[in-house]
């Protein structure tokens, strides 16, 4: 059966800006699908983007959406849950906009364990604004501003989110479309900081300048090197090198910031009711 992507759109936005072959458009279908099944309205979902290729999101969607500035993404979508926690709210970023200006806001909300799912587009590359080298490009990858190869690490998304202390944390590509879908309607459902990390490709930009300038390379690259977790577990470090590992990393449910601060809310209301008793004194006596 096909399936009606057009409620959810808005065609006036239409052409979008991405260029041929990018993958973002897979990753926002999947993600549309995933909101589909959980059954909400449109009015009770929020999307918040902050700036980059994938930010563009948030202007093609019919949601409540919110286009940021860079890197802010996370801080505006963690003050509307809590003005409106009964709202689904969910951030769609680029790994330059979570992960280098926006680094702090991400591993805090990790942190908090604030309830958002955030949706992070991965195409290593500052893709929109020049082609710069971000925190996610390979290592010895090329860039505008690495054009003899990327000379630093680049952060593994999962782990890095995993010892901020998400509660649920998965990756998928868009070669594995199906699994993507999945894994975002997973995150959906959880209570707490959620993130996907979808990894997408670039050929424009990023492509060109690591001999991939096709997206067939990249659908063949990320077929060829995407494995289950249970398969990188018996493989070696030499086995694994190059390789993009698949699949939910983390998925340890814990309170979230939300329902602290309304348990704390509720603690300090009863407990200012019965703060001041009557005393000798003239001013009373403070009690507890």
């Amino acid at each position: 059966m096909a399936f009606d992507y057009d409620k959810y759109i808005r065609p006036a936005t239409f052409p979008h800006i991405w260029c041929a072959g990018c993958g973002n458009g897979i990753v926002v279908k999947s993600m549309i699908r995933a909101i589909e099944k959980m059954g909400w309205s449109k009015d009770e979902v929020v999307v918040v983007s902050g700036i980059g290729c994938s930010s563009r999101t948030s202007g093609y969607l019919d949601f409540n959406t919110l286009h940021t500035t860079h890197g802010r993404a996370i801080a505006f979508a963690t003050g509307i849950k809590i003005a409106k926690p009964q709202l689904q709210v969910i951030v769609v970023t680029g790994d330059g906009d979570a992960l280098a200006i926006g680094g702090n806001h991400l591993i805090h909300a990790a942190r908090r364990n604030i309830d958002l799912t955030v949706i992070l587009f991965n195409n290593s590359i500052y893709a929109m604004t020049g082609g710069q080298y971000s925190p996610a490009t390979p290592e010895k990858h090329k860039a505008s501003t690495a054009p003899y190869g990327q000379i630093e690490p680049n952060f593994d998304i999962p782990r890095l989110v995993e010892g901020a202390g998400a509660t649920f944390v998965a990756r998928s590509t868009v070669y594995h479309a199906v699994p993507l879908e999945n894994l975002i309607h997973k995150a959906l459902g959880k209570s707490g900081f959620s993130l996907i990390e979808a990894v997408t490709d670039c050929p424009t930009v990023y492509g060109r300048r690591n001999r991939m300038p096709s997206p067939v390379d990249f659908m063949e690259f990320y077929k060829k090197n995407g494995i289950s977790r249970e398969k990188a577990a018996k493989m070696t470090e030499e086995e694994l090198e190059g390789k993009i590992i698949t699949g939910i990393f983390v998925d340890s449910p814990r309170m979230g910031f939300i329902e602290r601060y309304a348990n704390m809310t509720r603690q300090a209301q009863q407990g200012q009711s019965k703060r001041y008793i009557r005393g000798s004194g003239p001013k009373g006596e403070v009690g507890n």
